[in-house]
């Protein structure tokens, strides 16, 4: 089950408006933590760090060119690393720390790949089981329509996608390279975890309570979760 939180205030604009890749949803009454998700903190060991310059260099290949990321800008604790994980997830789950800024996907037993992401600002945050629905490569950003109402400026900002008005995936999305869709409770939670227009805003309440990754992480974890991969948001 779900379950809702406040996080602390942070972040930074999109295309230079308040664009956070997903519109979050309305609260919801009644949700509460699932009996697992008793607060934790996984306490990790570093086993292995890649080679930031070509981990996070330009992306060749793809429909859109993804430049080279600024991760000599960004906090070491929030590039990516193979760990130690200590908990019982198995190999193939996702799991999202958000106090942590982490985002873990396990390898192996006790082994996880960690990324840095950017978690929801005040009054998006949320915490629970989720399962990977959709994948999409370079997909457009629809806002939902409490969004624009939030934001009414950024109507200037939208064009018509096949999916109505919003963002063509491309460079200028707010969902970046790639995206993950959750689903949970039999529906769209209308959470993504998926890539950023703004690298360096990993390690900060930024979202609409998506999970944003730098787009070289994202296109890494993309290769590895698949349909029906089970994510945990810790709360």
């Amino acid at each position: 089950m779900l379950h809702r939180r406040l996080f602390v205030v942070s972040g930074a604009a999109a295309l230079g408006f308040p664009l956070a890749g997903c519109g979050g949803l309305p609260a919801l009454p009644g949700l509460i933590p699932a009996p697992e998700q008793a607060p934790r903190r996984p306490a990790t060991r570093t086993l292995a760090k890649p080679d930031y310059a070509n981990v996070y260099g330009e992306f060749p290949g793809e429909p859109f060119p993804i430049p080279a990321a600024p991760w000599r800008d960004i906090d070491p604790r929030f590039l990516r690393q193979t760990v130690e994980y200590p908990w019982a997830e198995p190999p193939g789950s996702i799991v999202v720390d958000p106090a942590g800024y982490h985002l873990f996907f396990i390898e192996s037993p006790r082994v996880a790949t960690r990324y840095g992401v950017g978690v929801g600002r005040e009054g998006f945050g949320w915490s629970g089981q989720a399962r990977v629905n959709m994948k999409r490569n370079w997909p457009d950003w629809v806002p939902p329509a409490e969004m624009v109402a939030r934001s009414p400026e950024i109507r200037a900002d939208l064009e018509q996608t096949p999916r109505g008005l919003g963002v063509r995936g491309g460079l200028r999305s707010p969902l970046g390279a790639r995206a993950l869709y959750l689903f949970g409770e039999g529906r769209d939670l209308g959470y993504r975890i998926h890539g950023t227009t703004e690298p360096t805003t990993v390690g900060q309440n930024v979202s609409s309570g998506c999970v944003r990754m730098i787009n070289q992480d994202i296109v890494h974890l993309f290769t590895r979760a698949s349909i029906g991969t089970p994510v945990t948001v810790l709360a």
